[in-house]
């Protein structure tokens, strides 16, 4: 497991830990009876459907590993990656596998159409409460029609490397016409970064030499967004 992995799976298990110390009220299946699906976090919704852990890998444990997976996985993965998880079985697996594709089908049974920056928001803001910076790549067709949602790189704390090949590469492996990048800022300040300025203009040029439509590069959080294309930037 690569330093950053570690790191990040290590912040995951501290969120969860401070969910299992938490009062009734306020755990993820009381808080969903009270408020409401979306209240919960992606760990809190994944935990409810986890139930519970085993002798030798606790219900946190399982649930950052699997979220680890999830975010690394261009799609749904296959039952083998997660039941090669400590913890998790056929019947764990098999569970998860099946609320992931019964969400798809029924909240994205077509390709989502891209006409303003807005429209990107809900394929990426569940990413808005993550500790460290998740920079996405969205692929496109010629229709403006979503083909795929990856997370490109993830970020220590607050600052997320990017590199043009990693951001094309799968992309070009989609016949993908155009894309839209985004990430979060866990700060909560949406105002871009020098870095995210830089970082820009090296993903336009890349796109440009590549005949890729480069539509928007959107920084959100949890109160909003800031896209490059609606402030003239692009």
């Amino acid at each position: 497991m690569g330093e950053a992995r570690q790191y990040l799976l290590v912040m995951k298990l501290q969120v969860m830990e401070k969910i299992s110390s938490l009062p009734g009220m306020l755990r993820p299946r009381e808080k969903l009876a009270a408020q409401g699906a979306s209240f919960l976090s992606d760990m809190e919704l994944l935990a409810l459907l986890v139930g519970s852990g085993t002798q030798k890998s606790g219900v946190e444990r399982i649930t950052a590993e699997i979220l680890d997976l999830l975010d690394r996985s261009s799609g749904i993965p296959p039952l083998e990656n997660l039941t090669a998880i400590p913890g998790v079985g056929a019947a764990k697996g098999t569970l998860i596998l099946a609320a992931l594709e019964f969400s798809r089908r029924r909240l994205c049974p077509g390709r989502r159409k891209i006409g303003y920056p807005r429209d990107i928001l809900p394929l990426v803001d569940h990413y808005s409460d993550r500790k460290q910076e998740y920079f996405l790549c969205v692929s496109l067709n010629g229709a403006h029609e979503v083909i795929a949602v990856r997370v490109v790189s993830i970020g220590l704390v607050n600052r997320a490397l990017v590199h043009p090949r990693e951001v094309f590469a799968d992309p070009l492996s989609d016949r993908a016409a155009a894309v839209v990048i985004a990430h979060n800022h866990p700060s909560g300040n949406l105002q871009p970064s020098p870095e995210d300025r830089v970082v820009t203009k090296k993903i336009k040029a890349a796109a440009d030499i590549l005949g890729l439509g480069f539509l928007d590069h959107i920084i959100f959080g949890k109160d909003g967004y800031y896209s490059f294309l609606e402030h003239g930037e692009l």
